[in-house]
């Protein structure tokens, strides 16, 4: 692999007077100040709160202020992951810690849709609201430990029944609701709902879909059919038939509807139930491409220090500012976002497309809503620079501070696109992580410089290190990316997963007391230098005994013109060698293929060596995606090699499941004649 593939020099360096304002740096001198601590370098802080785990964490309750109802009695306890308890015998309540983080001056919530207008609430507003549901709620049975479950879209009424379902210590879940309905029913039947919130419709890319039948389904499907709570849609101009919903459920179970409750609330008090630091908040899913969703369980107190740490210091958000995450309600990056009213900054919620009605609708909505702080795809930055969107000149972006990119690796050529052709001055942040810990191992910090293409820093807490083959830590070299100390955000537990045996399977199953995470990623020894992440481990590509990326390939492969989007992996066949096709999505027709195939490889060459070049190029109609925009690289990769496609991928977790049947008919062909 080619040592230094990214740029030396940084793309944006902190403004000197930035550094000591900086919230980490607040953080730096609180210490000193109370814990008579005194660190020179991020470097030596970060080895400080791995080192010193329990005293960290407790630094970052106390900082924070988190209110504990119950004083805990012990901070983390002696037991290995993932039986470490945090903060033991404490009681506290997240959404309590929401509303502290209230302002008068600045709204809680900016909300629009693809045909609505920017709107703004309250934090009184949204304060009413939320104990008029919670009211609601209490009425219809639903207390501490009970879910609540939801197939919403992403908008106010759904974060207000987040907010009231967890205030009263009952447990949350959602879906968005262009998820298939089996694979709703595949993740809500696991927690066995009392409750459920769902959307009517949506909004996206100028058309509206009507949800009322996947409702039905979804409730008739479930072992206990739950009471439904309906949100109608936030445009009049869109109706719905109510009548599948009617014939099938509505003589067992009728269902209500949100804007009754609304309308005929009474001044309802908003109350908090406090529960233990370990008690669940919501539950999250695992892709659930290859196998039964896995039911991540977090819990209030580590998501609410975590998210107090990570959005604090590695976002550097202040009470007042606008933050703003593209995200739907099926993917943690929602859940997150949340958290941004911890801070008492406002959040920004924004239901469509991100591409409608053109490609730089996001950009453009940075300054229609004045954020401070945008967050976005890897793919969308890409997909902006592939199209050659520029800003319009009435958008400035002055409020920008930062923009955040996750969901995949960002290339350096997206780094160079956003600072030519987005805002110069805008501190740009990768992280990575992800809804195993509704968070980010690696990611933002403020006072660092940004080098194209990688990823700032290791978060403070976060024991994050490489390991080779032998399991031994390494830098500078390509290794597997794992957590080697517990933090309070790793999931409690997985739902209805007996003695842990999912969960140890999921990430302690190659190195003892060891979160194997299934990332490539590489650290920098030099100061001031993060890492870069190479793609997903298991789906690793072995080139003559070199370990290959597959992110490499396709920040390669998808900036040559003619190619709109790319798919590799590695088959083992069965002499024990090794043949790696890379599927192509061209632009134009088939009669281009043949040149391009010399194209693209020539363009792997010259980026690498001859060793990275695939063993065939193969011109396919379409790469198959999860709902949540990942590329399938493991289902492919088994239906090539003979796994039937009910085996190998459960077609209600995709995007695009029809992306699947070009790949079922060649894994056949293959399986027959072979590859080679």
């Amino acid at each position: 692999m080619q040592e230094r593939f990214l740029h030396l020099d940084a793309v944006w360096e902190p403004h000197a007077s930035r550094i000591p304002v900086s919230r980490i740096q607040r953080y730096v001198k609180w210490l000193r100040r109370h814990y008579q601590l005194s660190f020179e370098s991020y470097h030596e802080l970060h080895q400080w709160s791995i080192e010193n785990t329990g005293l960290f964490w407790q630094t970052i309750a106390e900082y924070f202020k988190v209110r504990f109802n119950t004083p805990y009695q012990n901070v983390m306890s002696d037991a290995p992951m993932p039986h470490t308890e945090w903060f033991e015998g404490g009681t506290l309540n997240y959404v309590e810690h929401i509303f502290l983080g209230a302002t008068d001056y600045t709204p809680a919530l900016k909300y629009l849709t693809e045909s609505t207008p920017l709107k703004e609430m309250s934090w009184d507003e949204l304060r009413k609201k939320v104990a008029t549901i919670a009211e609601f709620l209490k009425k219809q049975g639903i207390q501490k430990g009970d879910c609540v479950v939801a197939f919403v879209a992403n908008t106010p009424e759904t974060l207000i029944a987040f907010l009231a379902t967890a205030s009263l210590g009952a447990v949350w879940s959602s879906c968005s609701p262009d998820f298939g309905a089996a694979s709703v029913v595949e993740r809500f039947q696991q927690i066995k709902p009392k409750l459920m919130f769902a959307t009517e419709g949506y909004e996206y890319g100028g058309k509206f879909f009507d949800k009322i039948e996947s409702i039905a389904e979804i409730a008739t499907s479930l072992k206990m059919m739950p009471k439904i709570v309906l949100i109608s849609s936030v445009n009049d101009s869109f109706s719905v038939d109510y009548a599948p919903l009617k014939s099938k459920i509505f003589k067992k179970n009728p269902f209500f509807k949100w804007v009754d409750l609304i309308e005929n609330s009474t001044d309802s008090v908003l109350t908090f139930e406090s529960v233990p630091f370990s008690h669940p908040l919501y539950v999250l899913y695992s892709s659930g491409t290859t196998g039964n969703p896995k039911a991540i369980t977090h819990c209030h107190g580590g998501i609410l220090v975590e998210h107090l740490k990570y959005l604090g210091f590695h976002n550097n958000l202040n009470a007042g500012e606008t933050y703003f995450w593209y995200s739907t309600t099926g993917w943690m990056m929602w859940n997150l976002s949340i958290s941004a009213l911890l801070h008492g900054a406002t959040l920004l919620l924004y239901d469509g497309s991100p591409s409608f009605p053109h490609i730089g609708r996001l950009w453009e909505l940075g300054e229609e809503g004045k954020i401070h702080h945008l967050g976005v795809s890897a793919a969308y930055i890409l997909a902006c620079r592939k199209a050659e969107y520029e800003l319009p000149p009435h958008v400035k972006l002055h409020t920008l501070v930062s923009v955040g990119s996750t969901g995949s690796t960002l290339p350096y050529e997206g780094y160079f696109y956003v600072y030519k052709k987005i805002k110069p001055d805008v501190w740009l942040t990768s992280m990575a992580g992800g809804t195993d810990i509704c968070t980010a191992w690696l990611g933002g910090n403020p006072n660092f410089p940004v080098y194209a293409g990688e990823i700032q820093c290791i978060c403070l807490g976060c024991d994050m290190q490489s390991f080779n083959e032998k399991g031994e830590a390494v830098k500078g070299v390509l290794g597997e990316l794992v957590a080697c100390k517990p933090m309070p955000s790793m999931p409690i537990y997985f739902w209805d997963d007996k003695n842990f045996l999912r969960y140890k399977q999921s990430y302690f199953d190659t190195y003892p007391n060891v979160w194997r995470h299934g990332d490539w990623v590489k650290f920098y020894p030099e100061p001031n230098r993060g890492c870069y992440i190479l793609g997903r481990s298991d789906a690793t590509l072995n080139r003559n005994g070199i370990r290959v990326g597959s992110a490499e390939i396709y920040r390669v492969v998808e900036k040559v013109m003619g190619v709109k989007d790319s798919l590799v992996i590695n088959i083992e066949l069965p002499d024990g060698q090794h043949f790696m096709p890379l599927f192509i999505v061209f632009d134009d027709s088939e009669q281009r293929v043949e040149g391009m195939r010399t194209t693209i490889k020539k363009a792997i060459r010259d980026t690498y060596t001859s060793r990275y070049l695939p063993d065939d190029i193969i011109a396919v109609p379409d790469i198959p995606y999860t709902i949540s925009g990942k590329k399938m690289e493991t289902p492919v990769k088994k239906v090539l090699m003979g796994v039937s496609l009910k085996e190998a991928v459960n077609e209600g977790a995709m995007r695009n499941p029809e992306a699947m049947t070009f790949f079922v008919k060649l894994g056949r062909k293959k399986v027959k004649k072979g590859w080679i």
